[in-house]
């Protein structure tokens, strides 16, 4: 088919049209806007003489914009600064049709097609408000800390147990094969400081030193758990704290006896446990109830056995780091392949945990250790709830004496503290975003459920923990068997 050709109407219809050239550059590229190379010729707008138009100015002329955005520049021509269409008049400027993109550039008022915003390009004041501060960073109120006692109104417990998982099924089985890789992939992928402020995090919780809204604090009568703790009334939140650092020790030694693989690998858990307990201590994330449940597993039977030599008592002056560790590791009597691989291959973690972690948390449990609010952001209570329970001291008549003297009046001293505790673990966590999955992983419900399952966690305590002491041992022998 024949190309319709333009010409003036001075003109012949035999002289032959010159074929124009169509630039980019041009004003005239508008009128490819909205169309699609595939239109048809038909869909053109009709075409009417040059002549019939004047000469304008090099800048468009806004035209009556049809109702469709897409066939806005179907209607226009233009060709070396002229305009195929008759000229109409100026439409009155309207701002509201016309927004900034996001590099701010100003609209013109010849803009046809109106620009979107981008959300980086949204000003403040259209931009969604800042989240709320997270509950651990809340400042407690002068007259919630000043307040005095008042008539407690019902047991507090600060576990949920019913909260929805997002590791574990509704019902899930003990020590689920899928779930325990999850949990391992969770802690290898942050390193022991970020492990033990979402320790610290949950720790605050669980004994009510934060988080604790003003209905708990008006039914349990004070501010906080630590002073609850000590109180008649404070018995099911003893249970919690216990049941706690217990079902914590158990998952902890899980983890080393679960490594069926090369004995680098139990050795490399070892190392994994131990750096997490430097990260607690006093001076680092301060929380003392999570380094004593990691201690526990280090020092459970099943994974270590007999005590060894003196520990406080060895020196290492004149010797190198594995001869040291050798005599320490003399008397150990479980996993004693894994210990001695530990000490060759991690010596800087064997030597920590020999001369510093486990003094230490001996002077802990002998009410000697450090508690001041500062280098500590959550004091022991472990030795404490054990009292109020019931549980006799060990040891002779007169050490037990002076060690219940020193645990009592620790526990006047954290009463009195208790709100420096707060302020100090509050500075500790701020700015701190924990990951969902790790801190639901370090929560006593979903602990519970992954060792005895959702049907086994109902069971009571002692026989529950009788039987994952079994467990343990029959890993234990399976790894390294009894000489």
């Amino acid at each position: 088919m024949e190309k319709t050709l333009l010409a003036n109407p001075g003109t012949t219809a035999s002289c032959p049209a010159r074929a124009r050239k169509w630039s980019n550059s041009q004003p005239a590229d508008l009128a490819h806007m909205g169309r699609s190379r595939e239109d048809p010729p038909g869909m053109e707008a009709s075409t009417m003489p040059i002549s019939a138009l004047p000469r304008t100015s090099s800048d468009p002329v806004l035209l009556k914009a049809p109702a469709l955005l897409g066939t806005v520049a179907d209607s226009l021509r233009a060709s070396d600064g002229q305009l195929q269409a008759k000229a109409p008049t100026k439409p009155p400027w309207t701002p509201s049709f016309e927004l900034p993109d996001a590099s701010e550039r100003p609209p013109t008022y010849c803009e046809l097609v109106p620009r979107v915003p981008s959300v980086q390009g949204t000003s403040p004041s259209q931009s969604c408000p800042e989240p709320e501060a997270p509950w651990w960073e809340a400042e407690e109120d002068e007259e919630e800390e000043n307040r005095c006692f008042t008539r407690p109104q019902a047991e507090i417990s600060f576990c949920p147990h019913d909260a929805p998982s997002c590791l574990l099924g509704p019902q899930n089985r003990p020590l689920e094969p899928q779930v325990l890789h999850t949990l391992r992939g969770l802690f290898l992928e942050h390193h022991p400081g970020s492990t033990a402020l979402h320790l610290l995090l949950v720790d605050c919780q669980a004994t009510g030193l934060l988080g604790v809204t003003r209905d708990q604090r008006g039914n349990m009568g004070v501010s906080s758990g630590l002073e609850l703790l000590t109180l008649p009334h404070g018995h099911h939140l003893r249970l919690e704290l216990l049941e706690r650092h217990q079902t914590l020790a158990l998952a902890g030694a899980l983890a080393v006896l679960g490594c069926s693989g090369p004995l680098e690998e139990r050795a490399a858990a070892l190392r994994g446990l131990v750096e997490l307990a430097l990260a607690l201590r006093p001076g680092a994330a301060g929380d003392l109830p999570g380094l004593a449940a990691v201690m526990g597993a280090l020092l459970m039977p099943q994974v270590r056995g007999e005590q060894g030599l003196e520990e406080a008592g060895v020196r290492v002056t004149g010797k190198t780091g594995e001869e040291a560790c050798a005599g320490l590791f003399s008397q150990v009597s479980r996993l004693e392949h894994t210990w001695r691989q530990l000490r060759r291959s991690h010596t800087e973690a064997a030597l920590a945990f020999e001369q510093e972690l486990k003094p230490l948390m001996r002077a802990l449990d002998e009410g000697a250790g450090p508690c001041d609010p500062g280098e500590v952001a959550l004091p022991h209570v472990a030795p404490l709830v054990r009292l109020l329970e019931g549980e006799e001291v060990a040891g002779p008549l007169d050490e037990s004496c002076e060690r219940l003297l020193r645990t009592l009046h620790g526990a006047r001293h954290m009463v009195r503290d208790a709100p420096k505790f707060r302020k100090v673990a509050a500075q500790r966590l701020r700015g701190f975003r924990p990951n969902p999955e790790l801190r639901e992983a370090l929560t006593t419900g979903f602990v519970r459920r992954l060792l005895w399952g959702s049907r086994g966690a109902g069971a009571p305590r002692a026989e529950r923990f009788e039987k994952f002491q079994r467990v343990l041992g029959v890993l234990s022998q399976r790894l390294e068997p009894d000489r």
